[in-house]
This record gives C-alpha cells, structure tokens and sequence, in this order.
C-alpha cells in the first residue's frame, strides 16, 4: 500500500495498526480454528488457554474452548512446541519440522548453560531419547508427568526442573511433540498429551527454502513488518533476517521504508466487534521489536514483560491498547467474569461484551 501522502506520524500508525489487525485475523477472522493457526503459523502459547484463546479469537463463529481442543485431536493438525526464542507455540503440525530446521540449532545453543548447570549432556539426552521413544510407538500417548516416569525408569532423575529441560531439548530433536489435550475434569483443560512426532505428523511440509518461508509466513500474519521485527519473532541475527528477506523478494513489497507486506492479497475485513479481549502474550502486542504501535508508550511496562516474563492480557479497540485484564482458569474460578483494568478510551459497553465473548469460550 502506498501510503506516500500520509505525512502525520498518526494516520502512518493508525494505518499500520488497521492493516496489522486484518494480518492477525482480528478484522478477518479465518473460517476455522485450524485455518487460523495456519494462517499465523506459530501462536505464541506459553500459557495453553491463552494460546488457544488467540487462535478463537482469530476465528469466525466465536468457537469455545472444546471447539479449539478438538483441533488437536486430530492427527496432522495442530501441536504445541519451542519452535522459536525457546518458547512454545501453536503451530499447524506439516509445518514443525522444517520450521526447527531454522531455528532449532540456535534455541539449543542458547539453553547449553543451563543444561550444563542442570548436568544434562548428550549421554543423558540419548539415553532419555531411547527410553521414551519405545513408549510411544504405535500411536501411544502419555502425560508429562509419565514422561517424567520413562526417565526415571531409565536412571534419569527428572527433579529440579532437569525432566522439563530434556523434553524441550528432545522436542527441538522431533522425539516428542504435545498433541492431544489432556482432559479435567471440574475446570479449563490444561495440559497436553507427549506424542512422537513421526506419528502424529503424516504430512509434514518441506519448503525449497525455509528460511524465506518463514519471512513471508511471519508477514502473512503480521504485515505490515519490518526485518527487526521478523527476527525478533524468530529468534534470528539480523544477517538472518536480510537473508530470509531476499529469499523471499518475489513474494514480498516494500509498502514504506523498511516496512514489508506480502503481494499476495490480504484478507478481507469482516464487521467485527470494536473492543477485543486478546490473551497473554498475544501475538498482535507481542511480535514486534517495537511494540509501540499498538500500545502508546507510557503504558508498555503495564503490560510486560515484565522482570519475570510476564505478558497481560490485553483489550484492543480499533487496533489500540487500552487496558488489560485478568482472570482464573482454576478449577472453581473459571466460571467468573474476568476484571477489566483500562487505561485508555473505550466505551464500556464495549469492553463488557469482548470480555463476555471470552468468558463465554473458557466455559463452553
């Protein structure tokens, strides 16, 4: 989009935020769960309910949360796993292992030091990856905390947070991968079954050039963005970024300067409601080197992270921040209506109904 004649800082901000909220499939929602994950490609999901809320958001028909756990039911459609920054995310399952491709050597060198401290090296990662791979062939599933079991079985000790760090360092190898959601009874499901990869992905994808894949799949859900962003998101060096920007130039514009949209077209905005209640870590706040777009900055550090990495979720009206909220996904408290914090203009009707939307999801 040119955007040449628009010499205010403001109406270049109020384009950005208008043409990122169609990217993230807020003023577009995709017409499934499954078409949205694949739409952004990676949802950031750190906190389960909140990833999958992201993805419910982005979704027409305002899906409920069992809507979004039967997509990971299905083999071939949506996992959990550290696909970049060592943190987890929702991402469609034919697109895991050429995304790890890029960026799994760069999150398992970045928790070496901890692993060293924790006393994990190759011997223990092989000997953990022997015990559990025999558990889980032919399509068995088990939880995290049999994972932890396997291991002790084979003279592992998984206390002290080591049993966590091997099952993110064996899911950067595609030995495990967090399928199907575990049921719970009384409350919001939380937890996820351990399932091996190489069964539970029958399909997976195998662009000719991932590292550009990446670049035009973080503008497809993101767009517009610039090459700080794009590697802030991946977890990539800027020689990284400039390199999966010129793989992917033919599929790419410079819509201003240094700011990148794909040429394919974007997808068509939909009458949506005009205050929406995004979850932690939300993708629309939180993928961008600069985050100032959408939030004004006086009010970043309300909203994180925080020293301890926290991230709050956030109400979004026309594509501003202008409050956060909470709520308890414990088991008794999920049923209570989440507690609105604003700091910005919107009508409270309106921040009433997108909390009522949420509420509605994480109980039905």
């Amino acid at each position: 989009m040119d955007i040449g004649g628009m010499d205010t800082e403001r109406a270049r901000t109020e384009w950005l935020r208008a043409e990122r909220l169609r990217s993230h499939r807020l003023s577009a929602p995709a017409a499934s769960v499954a078409d949205a994950a694949t739409h952004m490609t990676a949802t950031q999901a750190q906190e389960f309910w909140g990833g999958r809320w992201a993805l419910a958001a982005r979704t027409a028909a305002h899906p409920t949360l069992s809507a979004v756990d039967a997509a990971f039911e299905r083999p071939g459609s949506l996992v959990r796993s550290w696909t970049q920054r060592g943190t987890l995310h929702i991402v469609p399952a034919r697109d895991l292992a050429w995304m790890l491709e890029v960026t799994g050597e760069r999150q398992t060198k970045q928790y070496a030091g901890i692993h060293r401290s924790l006393g994990i090296d190759a011997d223990m990662l092989a000997r953990a990856e022997a015990a559990v791979r025999p558990v889980l062939a032919g399509g068995n599933r088990i939880t995290r905390p049999e994972f932890g079991q396997v291991l002790a079985s084979a003279g592992i000790d998984p206390s002290g947070m080591r049993g966590n760090h091997i099952f993110s360092a064996l899911a950067l190898r595609l030995v495990v991968v967090l399928g199907p959601v575990v049921p719970r009874e009384g409350g919001p499901t939380r937890d996820q079954y351990v399932v091996a990869p190489e069964e539970w992905i029958p399909d997976a994808a195998t662009p000719d050039d991932p590292l550009a894949e990446l670049f035009v799949r973080y503008l497809r859900g993101h767009a517009p963005a610039g090459l700080d962003d794009f590697g802030w998101w991946a977890g990539l060096p800027k020689g990284l970024a400039q390199r999966a920007r010129d793989g992917a130039r033919a599929r790419v514009a410079e819509v201003d300067e240094g700011i990148f949209a794909l040429t394919e077209t974007a997808p068509r905005r939909r009458e949506v409601d005009r205050v929406r209640a995004l979850p932690p870590f939300d993708e629309y706040y939180l993928s961008y080197a600069d985050r100032t777009t959408a939030c004004a900055p006086e009010f970043v550090q309300r909203i994180g992270p925080s020293m301890n990495g926290i991230v709050k979720p956030v109400l979004v009206a026309d594509g501003e921040i202008v409050g956060v909220w909470s709520h308890s996904v414990a088991v008794g408290k999920h049923h209570l209506p989440p507690v609105p914090e604003p700091f910005g203009e919107a009508d409270d009707a309106d921040v009433a109904a997108a909390l009522a939307r949420f509420r509605r999801f994480i109980t039905g």
